[in-house]
């Protein structure tokens, strides 16, 4: 109690208390593990059983390695002998790996008039087939203003003059549909 009470008359001056860092694994090792009994698995993977959590450390520490808390869930816990640092850096290897094989795609944006003339028509296309070649997704867009929603039709023949182009590297995702004011159809590559 004296403690406390000095600690307050000083105004907490001279005691230096640091808080530790919030984990982001949450991956419980060696004295981190609370519970009094640990199910074992030594590091070539046999199952030892459930033992005390202090000899399952003196067991660890025999071995020259980390007890790491495997399923925190698990009643008792169970916890493995490993290398903490060697299983980090192989559990950033996968992740990095499954990273690298995600295929990544965007969805580029052509925009068109229904009364777009035919050379400039074809440029979109080669923009078209540009993006296509980057494994890109295309949404193409005639926009309507005005009076111009009487030439419904002609959006519609200018999206599947589009597609009738692209057909060869591209497919059709989504048909044309309206969405308001404007005509959108999406290609994808093949």
């Amino acid at each position: 109690m004296a403690i406390q009470e000095d600690f307050l008359e000083s105004g907490g001056a001279g005691i230096d208390i640091q808080k530790r860092p919030a984990k982001a694994d949450k991956t419980n090792i060696n004295r981190e593990i609370k519970a009094k009994e640990v199910r074992m698995i030594d590091q070539e993977g046999t199952q030892i059983g459930v033992i005390p959590l202090y000899k399952a450390l003196a067991a660890a520490g025999e071995a020259g390695m980390d007890l790491v808390e495997i399923s925190p869930n698990a009643n008792p816990p169970v916890c493995k002998i490993m290398d903490y640092g060697k299983y980090k850096y192989e559990q950033t290897k996968k992740k990095q790996e499954a990273k690298k094989k995600q295929s990544t795609f965007q969805v580029k944006e052509i925009k068109l008039r229904p009364k777009t003339a035919d050379n400039d028509l074809l440029t979109k296309i080669d923009h078209i087939r540009r993006f296509i070649a980057k494994k890109d997704k295309v949404k193409v867009t005639v926009m309507f203003r005005g009076r111009e929603i009487t030439l419904s039709q002609t959006g519609k023949e200018l999206l599947d003059k589009i597609a009738v182009e692209i057909d060869p590297i591209a497919l059709v995702e989504q048909k044309p549909k309206f969405e308001g004011r404007t005509m959108v159809m999406i290609l994808s590559p093949r």
